[in-house]
């Protein structure tokens, strides 16, 4: 039975006791490959960001809040056979104050502070899974950034898909498979039917067989 880890959502980042930085994603389609890959026997660990969304069948969860906090979670749920981080971890976080921010003072100045890249740490990591997979949430040149991002990062697969309409909290996803061999556009379908093409494309790589 193998250990897939996954990380799904958004991450929070304060600005203050009352406000943060996040982003849109819904975290369904991390949770759908988690419960598809569990459906199928493997035992899933999934790293979940701020969400409201069901837990899957016999997945195992942990839920945090920051980058830093999923960083610390991934590296704690090691070792994984596979590695799917399906989350939109925020880039950036704020140099957060213990009061609340308040009106008046004039604007604010928020200072950015760079967060850890989880996907390029675990590719570099002597525990690093016999298969990395990544996401790219795209707006534009989908398929180049992609494929830059998967070499840049040095992790097996990229799974790119375009969030500039009503994917992220949607509930169909287009996405292109970038690999070494090349790229694969899979129609736009459910985020429930790519999660399930996932699941059989990841055991089947694990398996030997991809």
């Amino acid at each position: 039975m193998p250990h897939i880890l996954i990380t799904a959502g958004p991450t929070h980042e304060p600005i203050d006791p009352v406000r943060y930085i996040a982003n849109r994603s819904s975290g369904k389609q991390g949770f759908a490959i988690a419960g598809a890959l569990a459906a199928r026997g493997a035992r899933v660990t999934l790293i979940a960001g701020p969400v409201t969304l069901p837990t899957p069948p016999n997945v195992d969860r942990i839920d945090v809040e920051t980058a830093r906090d999923m960083a610390a979670a991934v590296d704690a749920a090691l070792p994984a056979d596979a590695a799917v981080l399906v989350a939109a971890v925020a880039d950036w976080r704020v140099e957060s104050t213990t009061q609340k921010i308040k009106k008046g003072t004039g604007t604010p100045v928020l200072h950015l502070v760079e967060n850890p890249d989880i996907l390029a740490g675990l590719a570099k990591s002597p525990k690093r899974p016999r298969l990395l997979v990544g996401f790219a949430a795209e707006t534009e040149r989908v398929i180049e950034h992609a494929t830059a991002k998967r070499e840049r990062k040095v992790v097996d697969w990229i799974v790119a898909n375009d969030v500039s309409g009503d994917v992220m909290g949607g509930a169909e996803n287009a996405v292109h498979i970038v690999t070494a061999a090349g790229v694969e556009s899979w129609p736009r379908m459910t985020k429930q039917a790519v999660a399930e093409a996932l699941a059989e494309r990841i055991l089947a790589a694990l398996a030997g067989g991809a």
